[in-house]
């Protein structure tokens, strides 16, 4: 199976993050602009692909799981309604509030119908059993 890196175009290199950083936008640190990102393993075996995501303090009504072919995409909205901000103006904020998203292709097609999603204390694990008809063929040059 290929490896599985992630790319973020709009980000900036860290080296020239943290000059900028330290330099003269101190009280507007870049973390602001950072996103929640889904950190994933994903496994294969003769059978199945079993893919464990983190994805804490999301509940699980708002986290949704698309199979197309060997494509596979985690989409989650995290939100946190309980907080007030009744004393002031936030100087600096780590907590994160919006929309996760990540999609990735795997080596094989999976089987939609008997693929399985559990989530529990803030990991999603999904098998993922391979597709039997979904093995190479090689074509006959005409």
């Amino acid at each position: 199976m290929a490896n599985l890196t992630r790319f973020d175009p709009l980000s900036l290199d860290e080296p020239f993050e943290n000059l900028i950083r330290n330099a003269f936008w101190r009280p507007l640190a870049l973390e602001s602009s950072k996103r929640m990102q889904i950190k994933l393993d994903v496994e294969e075996d003769d059978k199945q692909f079993t893919v464990r995501a983190d994805i804490p303090g999301v509940s699980k009504e708002n986290i949704k799981v698309a199979l197309d072919g060997n494509q596979v995409s985690i989409s989650a909205h995290l939100s946190n309604t309980t907080e007030t901000k009744d004393k002031g103006n936030f100087v600096h904020r780590e907590r994160y509030e919006g929309d996760m998203y990540r999609s990735f292709s795997l080596s094989q097609a999976v089987d939609r119908d008997k693929a399985v999603a559990n989530y529990r204390d803030g990991v999603l694990e999904l098998v993922l059993p391979k597709r039997a008809d979904a093995g190479q063929r090689e074509l006959t040059i005409q």
